[in-house]
């Protein structure tokens, strides 16, 4: 499929607003200049287990994106989509290395990020049945290396933003959230901060109040 510049009409986002997984989607149709629309699927009532949803993503997990006639869940997949689609230019990787290490980005954002800050984020403010100081040891874990990764470059991948940095954006910066300091972390704060001043950047909802932070490094 041959890269292009722009869809035909908006591009439906299905989400989640306070899903982690959603903002990198939206950050990413707003850096490429995308025409989209937002369909808030409410999880709380079981929308995402509906038939209508489960038409679109028979797993039942948001973000699910539209694009005329094709239907894509999954968001690294969808981040993978739109810049080979859409964002070529500025998010093509030519070299076979960088390639892989941007996946294997996704993948910790799949992993460590996923079973680390946004399982103890999830624990806190959705009383999911998890083992929160488990998920927080691991946050810290993950956390340790990409801080130590962030001294010698500013972005995960080196000196430019990539997908890697959109997929371990959110759920890194809502980690307080899930009672995880990044006091600890000064280049993860200092990565954060550059992502934030990008043009076109889309936050994460930040949930009110933010809860106490109890887990620090070594505890």
């Amino acid at each position: 499929m041959a890269a292009i510049s722009s869809p035909d009409r908006p591009i439906r986002l299905h989400r989640f607003a306070l899903s982690g997984h959603c903002p990198r989607v939206a950050w990413l149709l707003s850096l490429l200049g995308l025409p989209f629309e937002t369909l808030d699927v409410n999880l709380a009532a079981g929308e995402h287990k509906g038939p209508a949803f489960l038409a679109l993503n028979p797993m039942g997990e948001v973000p699910v994106i539209e694009d005329g006639a094709l239907v894509l869940a999954d968001s690294n997949a969808i981040l993978v989509y739109l810049a080979r689609r859409y964002g070529a230019a500025r998010f093509g990787l030519e070299s076979p290395a960088l390639v892989a290490e941007q996946q294997r980005w996704f993948s910790v954002a799949a992993g460590p990020l996923a079973s680390g800050p946004a399982a103890a984020r999830a624990a806190r403010l959705f009383h999911r049945p998890l083992d929160i100081a488990l998920a927080q040891q691991r946050a810290h874990a993950l956390f340790r290396v990409m801080n130590a990764r962030l001294a010698e470059r500013a972005y995960l991948l080196g000196t430019e933003l990539t997908l890697a940095d959109v997929a371990n954006y959110a759920y890194s910066a809502r980690a307080p959230e899930g009672g995880i300091s990044l006091d600890e972390y000064p280049q993860l704060r200092a990565w954060l901060a550059r992502i934030e001043a990008t043009p076109r950047f889309v936050p994460m909802p930040l949930c009110n109040p933010i809860p106490h932070v109890v887990s620090r490094p070594n505890a």
